[in-house]
């Protein structure tokens, strides 16, 4: 690409928001944050970029090709952050002390994955999300799941469903079925993309145990109400995946005390996106297709990765993803109030800023213009109407006041000689 266009285009996997679209996302924003506080959760913010150590590969997070690293002047590799969480279980190992009550924490923040320009994925994409660091218990997996459908529903989110899975039902599959290393990634890999039938011949050419073969093929079917546990239970592998259904039916009950049932599918087929998930996992899926919305689950392993055995769990929704779900359903964001422009002769300079101090006193937003001599009405009306604003107040010398709607084109005037 030549130099005139590397500096006027984002590169692969990036792009440019701004106005309309900008705000309705930061007003999104706005909400679902504000949701996360209802239930107690603080802010915390982290650096975009930490020691590369803290993303690798040992983490469970993404492979290192996927990450964006470099280099600090003393030689250390460094790497935009693909994930949050980690960040936050760093800081939660340093300030939680041994006698603490829970740490509820949320941010908002970038995360950087280097998908690579073949996949059509955004490299650079928001992520609002909590963790609840310090609490093992069902009650804090019921918490996650019922402040993400919260959040979903202030959002305006109607049709929506959310999976939950247990990685250890299907981690004792795994194990059960004795594959090597590579055979075990493999299968796991198939499972996670849904890739059913790939994951069947595979396993036809493999010397696996008849009923444990008969559990993996059993697994598109694993999917359901509640009662989905029960059937599961009779194909278990062993006591860890037993254990697993039984807490999985443990978080329902506690689930039903927020009135959440109804939204909830059992998947014992769920594989959480990263390794670093120990227990309990969770996704929402809108109806019409695309990524989940919001992801997560329980994470104890990641914790004792930052040297602290500490129960914690969270999750994330993908801002962008959202939008584009709400999009989909036709589901309208909350906008602010519309803008005014208020237009004036340069004699007029003076009554233009105080009203539009009294505007902005009442909570309107107002933009200052003043008129070219040159340029005619009419190219105001185009402006405004490109900014979406709702209004056009045009402030003459002659002390006559012009009030258009940008809407219908009503015009009406005032004279205030």
């Amino acid at each position: 690409m030549a130099m005139r266009q590397k500096i006027l285009h984002t590169p692969e996997g990036v792009k440019d928001i701004y106005g309309k679209e900008c705000r309705k996302k930061l007003l999104l924003q706005e909400e679902l944050h504000e949701m996360l506080h209802l239930y107690g959760y603080e802010d915390i913010q982290t650096p975009a970029f930490e020691f590369l150590e803290v993303f690798g590969r040992d983490t469970g997070i993404v492979s290192s090709r996927e990450l964006y690293k470099f280099f600090d002047r003393e030689g250390n590799t460094l790497a935009l952050r693909p994930d949050i969480t980690p960040s936050v279980a760093r800081v939660a190992v340093t300030q939680f002390e041994k006698d603490s009550v829970p740490l509820r924490m949320c941010y908002i923040g970038n995360t950087f994955l280097n998908h690579g320009s073949q996949q059509g994925e955004l490299c650079e994409s928001t992520q609002l999300g909590a963790e609840l660091i310090g609490d093992g218990t069902a009650g804090a997996d019921a918490e996650l799941i019922a402040l993400a459908a919260d959040s979903l529903k202030c959002a305006g989110m109607k049709e929506f469903q959310i999976s939950v899975g247990h990685v250890e039902f299907l981690q004792s599959l795994l194990d059960a079925a004795q594959f090597p290393a590579e055979v075990k990634e493999k299968v796991r890999t198939m499972i996670a993309r849904r890739n059913f039938l790939g994951m069947r011949e595979l396993l036809e050419k493999l010397p696996v145990k008849r009923p444990i073969r008969e559990v993996f093929y059993r697994l598109p079917e694993l999917v359901g109400s509640v009662e989905i546990l029960n059937e599961a239970r009779e194909l278990a592998p062993d006591r860890r995946a037993i254990l697993a259904l039984e807490r999985l039916k443990e978080v329902y009950e506690i689930l039903k005390l927020y009135h959440m049932q109804e939204m909830i599918t059992f998947d014992l087929g769920m594989c959480g996106k990263y390794a670093y998930y120990s227990g309990m996992i969770f996704k929402s899926d809108t109806f019409g297709g695309g990524e989940p919305v919001a992801k997560g689950g329980r994470y104890d392993r990641l914790m004792e990765r930052f040297g602290r055995e500490l129960p914690a769990a969270g999750f994330a929704i993908g801002t962008d993803e959202l939008m584009k779900a709400l999009i989909r359903q036709k589901i309208q964001i909350p906008e602010e109030p519309e803008q005014i422009i208020l237009l004036f002769d340069r004699e007029q300079r003076k009554y233009a800023i105080s009203l539009a101090k009294d505007f902005r006193g009442k909570g309107k937003r107002v933009e200052l213009l003043e008129r070219e001599e040159k340029k005619n009405l009419s190219v105001y009306h185009i402006y405004g109407r490109r900014k979406q604003a709702g209004s056009l107040i045009y402030l003459r010398r002659d002390e006559q006041i012009i009030m258009v709607n940008l809407h219908t084109g009503e015009k009406k005037v005032v004279d205030c000689a």
